[in-house]
């Protein structure tokens, strides 16, 4: 069944995450399948917040693999603690990166992306998957982004 976002486009970044986090739960409670829950919510957040580039990296043996996800192509697999996804993953924290340029070992899938925040989601304290969230603007993302996205993640964990 197709939804439609109601948001109101003269609300703070703060104010969008706090009336979207229901509706990707709306949407999503219910229904069974990884792929369509993932699919739904970067298409969400794509939609809402314009990101350059928003997907799924899922654990998988020893190495993320793309999932979900909205804007151009990307890398497919990524290595454990390598660039900011498998750092996140080893780290099992959120990384928040201001200038991707300036963060060791930086793997650029795309040379426009220029900050950056990946938020691990943890099931029974292990990740199961990361969320990636790229911006063709330098220092983009913020506590808001950080805190919601954490949010998120909690949520999207009962996904798994």
């Amino acid at each position: 069944m197709a939804e439609d976002l109601i948001l109101d486009a003269t609300l703070t970044k703060a104010e969008k995450y706090r009336q979207l986090l229901p509706q990707i739960e709306a949407l999503t409670t219910g229904e069974p399948d990884l792929t369509a829950n993932l699919a739904n919510t970067m298409a969400a957040l794509k939609q809402t917040f314009g990101f350059f580039w928003v997907g799924a990296y899922l654990v998988k043996d020893d190495e993320l693999v793309l999932g979900p996800f909205q804007g151009p192509v990307a890398c497919t697999r990524i290595r454990h603690g390598k660039g900011v996804c498998g750092a996140s993953w080893a780290q099992a924290a959120t990384l928040l990166v201001p200038d991707v340029d300036q963060f060791p070992g930086h793997i650029a899938c795309s040379s426009a992306s220029r900050s950056e925040i990946v938020v691990p989601v943890l099931k029974e304290g292990r990740v199961v998957m990361v969320l990636d969230v790229d911006s063709d603007l330098l220092n983009d993302f913020d506590h808001d982004d950080q805190v919601h996205l954490e949010q998120l993640a909690t949520f999207m964990a009962s996904w798994f």
